[in-house]
Parts: structure tokens; C-alpha cells; sequence
């Protein structure tokens, strides 16, 4: 049996909810973001969300507001990777 093909729609929700994931992850508070694990877990959330979509705006049924939604999500991803690992700056 072969896997089902995800719709464009599917992707960019499956990337969110990624990206959700890896926001609600607790920071450890032993080593806090030093943590290896907890690392690891944000990088690989935010990467399975950006591996989800990176292809899409090269689709020829990919419409230009399509292209600008995904382009906003890898900058998310990439800006939710950012604050997490080094925090904020209200941190």
C-alpha cells in the first residue's frame, strides 16, 4: 500500500502544527536551552516543518499567494528555531 500524497493545504497545516510543537516544548530546567535534547527536538520540529513545504512554491499549481504563505512559514520556522534556542529578547 503506498503512503497518501499530502495536498499543499495539508502540508502548510502539517508544518504549523511543527511549528506549534516545538513552541510548547517545556525548556528543561536543568540545563535549560543547553539542554542536547531539548536542541535536538527544536531542531528537528522546525526542520520536518520546513522539509514539508520547501517544495511547494516550485509546483506549477502553486498560486502566488501559496508561494508568499510558504515563504512566511520557512521564515517562521527558522525565527521559532532562533528564539528558541537563544531566547527572546525580553529574555
Amino acid at each position: 500500500m503506498t503512503p497518501k500524497t499530502l495536498t499543499m493545504a495539508e502540508r502548510i497545516q502539517q508544518a504549523r502544527q511543527l511549528i506549534q510543537q516545538a513552541r510548547e516544548l517545556p525548556i528543561p530546567e536543568e540545563l535549560g536551552r543547553l539542554d542536547v535534547y531539548y536542541i535536538a527536538r527544536i531542531r528537528q520540529l522546525t526542520q520536518q516543518a520546513k522539509d514539508l513545504v520547501k517544495f511547494i512554491p516550485y509546483t506549477p499549481s502553486a498560486t502566488p499567494e501559496i508561494k508568499k504563505e510558504v515563504e512566511n512559514l520557512l521564515k517562521e520556522a527558522d525565527a521559532t528555531a532562533r528564539e528558541l534556542l537563544h531566547g527572546s529578547h525580553s529574555d
